[in-house]
């Protein structure tokens, strides 16, 4: 009696565990024509995460504390404990502080940085913590092009030189995300003056779908030359509700009114999910 329970327990299991990879095999066939790009509400600060119909997977930034682990954890299935690319756009807290969890905690194939100099006690810990995980770094150099897979591709557009002596903000990793008719660019905190530069460099080569909005919406950002050149058709706040900063700007949104540019915030509307077949683009707000 005892063996013929065992048994049947055994024939359940095997069941059961077929069962969820037959799903786990339709559910990521059905998924796999799509891009998603998922802006999390992490308070004040940026994450944005990024998977490619591929499965290649992409964090960019990690906010400024542990939020981040439940905000992947809602994304990713749990047995997935390896992320293909993090990059850091600056080492500023609301930026990095919760990449060090992140590292901790998933096999990280390749960690990008914009390779500017800092001292703080944060930074150190990330160093260090990517040291004690033996995770590859690469510096941010523009022209560089990551290829996620099935026409996934993510174009670094600066740094275009050495900045490790520039202030964080001045130094943030800019980069544009490409798949089929859209694309979507993230600036990280870089400030009016970069803003301008990448105008007079690449002009109507920016035009993007979907911008986030520089340093969560603040007045240093978001150039009205450069809004009109990269001209989206959505612009996302990265940002934490009744922040100390003022963010977003009010002359941040009325610019983006006058373009006439849709507008999210991760404050009133959750974390914000771009969905994409390289076609078609759908936009779901309060996704996980």
């Amino acid at each position: 009696m005892k063996y013929r329970r065992i048994y049947t327990l055994g024939v359940c299991a095997v069941f059961v565990c077929t069962t969820l990879s037959i799903w786990y095999v339709v559910l990521a066939h059905e998924t796999s024509r799509f891009l998603t790009v998922t802006f999390f509400d992490v308070g004040q600060g940026d994450a944005v995460f990024i998977e490619a119909p591929s499965g290649t997977q992409m964090l960019i930034d990690g906010g400024r504390d542990a939020t981040i682990l439940t905000e992947l954890a809602s994304v990713m299935p749990f047995w997935d404990r390896s992320i293909d690319v993090v990059l850091a756009t600056h080492p500023d807290a609301d930026h990095i502080a919760g990449l060090i969890p992140v590292v901790e905690r998933y096999d990280v194939t390749q960690f990008i940085d914009s390779g500017v100099s800092t001292d703080t006690e944060l930074a150190e810990a990330l160093t260090n913590t990517l040291t004690t995980t033996q995770t590859p770094i690469h510096t941010a150099r523009r022209g560089d092009v990551l290829d996620l897979g099935d026409g996934v591709f993510v174009t670094i557009l600066f740094p275009d030189r050495d900045v490790s002596g520039l202030e964080p903000n001045d130094a943030s990793v800019v980069l544009r995300l490409t798949f089929g008719e859209h694309t979507v660019m993230l600036t990280g905190d870089s400030p009016n003056t970069i803003e301008r530069y990448l105008v007079s460099l690449d002009g109507m080569q920016l035009h993007s779908t979907v911008l986030k909005a520089g340093h969560h919406g603040s007045n240093t950002s978001s150039d009205i030359t450069f809004v009109g050149t990269v001209a989206p058709e959505y612009v996302v706040f990265s940002r934490g509700c009744d922040n100390r900063y003022g963010h977003p700007h009010e002359e941040v949104q009325e610019r983006f009114e006058r373009f006439g540019i849709s507008m999210f915030d991760t404050c009133t509307d959750g974390a914000i999910q771009f969905k994409s077949d390289g076609a078609i683009l759908t936009v779901t707000v309060d996704v996980l």
